[in-house]
């Protein structure tokens, strides 16, 4: 009989979502924990506000009647009342949350929790009875988990002790040493391919993409940990037929053939979130794949022998 694995229960991190019933991040019915903050800036992210570590604010200007409440509470001194509604200067604040708690018309809300990966844990454990019978389990996904280490490991190592699936949704950007000490603990990696091209990826995402290429191969090859490949499609961006088919390739070939792959469709679910995180600036904006490109794209990856899903 294995020991039990030693815990940690002084490990905390933050996380702004803990989702029950997930069933497109693994097998069967699982949950899914979002920890916050994120090595890449990707342009069409639908999750924004997991990518800074720390709890941010969420700001519906519509609902502001300019109270002043949320002023008076800041003990940054962030916010200001500017004709007749008020703003964050977003250097200073923190995420303290004070000014969510006083507004009375839920014009505010904090995004993001700090919590050790016991509490985690114990939230997790909960739906135990739903991994059992559905052949789920616990996914932690982001933001990236990989940008919380320590966190993530304590997690999944609870989870495998529980006998609970485990499975890490990542972009796969960290150093070898770094993924490996959460691999240890991993049934599962759902790993994103944005694009091929190593400069166009870090226009698109902030990062280049030769770390992520080789710790996919390192992950398949050496531990030989089951890998779904999710492909997002971003018309415009990464939905080139050059970038496609080289994206097709490297997974059959350089992986292998045997990978299920998940095309993901663009969506602007992240569009509205950068004005209510004070980045009008940053938003981002493309029509989302028509059905017949993504049928497309799916037909050039079954073309290389790959298993496609669309979604999920």
């Amino acid at each position: 009989m294995a020991l039990p694995r030693a815990m940690d229960s002084s490990v905390s991190g933050t996380i702004f979502n803990v989702q029950g019933y997930s069933i497109h991040d693994g097998p069967g019915i699982r949950t899914t924990v979002f920890v916050q903050g994120c090595p890449l800036t990707c342009s069409w992210c639908q999750n924004p506000e997991s990518q800074l570590r720390q709890p941010q604010i969420f700001f519906d200007r519509d609902k502001c009647q300019g109270c002043g409440k949320c002023v008076a509470v800041c003990a940054e001194a962030a916010i200001s009342l500017v004709d007749g509604k008020s703003l964050t200067d977003r250097a200073l604040c923190i995420g303290q949350g004070d000014c969510a708690t006083v507004c009375p018309n839920d014009a505010r809300s904090l995004i993001g929790r700090s919590a050790t990966a016991a509490e985690i844990f114990e939230e997790l454990s909960a739906d135990a009875i739903f991994y059992r019978q559905s052949g789920g389990g616990v996914t932690i996904s982001g933001g990236e988990p990989l940008a919380q280490p320590a966190f993530a490991r304590e997690i999944f190592k609870r989870c495998k002790d529980a006998g609970f699936h485990t499975t890490l949704d990542t972009s796969g950007f960290a150093k070898w040493e770094v993924a490996k000490s959460v691999l240890d603990y991993v049934d599962l990696v759902l790993y994103d391919f944005k694009h091929m091209d190593a400069q166009s990826h870090k226009r698109l995402t902030g990062v280049s993409n030769e770390l992520i290429l080789d710790n996919a191969k390192r992950i398949h090859h050496e531990l030989g940990i089951a890998l779904w490949a999710r492909v997002p499609i971003i018309p415009g961006h990464n939905d080139g037929p050059d970038n496609v088919a080289a994206t097709a390739r490297f997974i059959a070939e350089e992986l292998s053939p045997e990978i299920p792959v998940n095309l993901n469709a663009y969506h602007p679910f992240g569009e509205s979130k950068h004005e209510r995180l004070g980045r009008a600036n940053a938003t981002f904006s493309t029509a989302p794949p028509s059905e017949a490109r993504v049928a497309e794209i799916a037909a050039v990856f079954r073309a290389h022998g790959l298993t496609v899903a669309i979604g999920g």
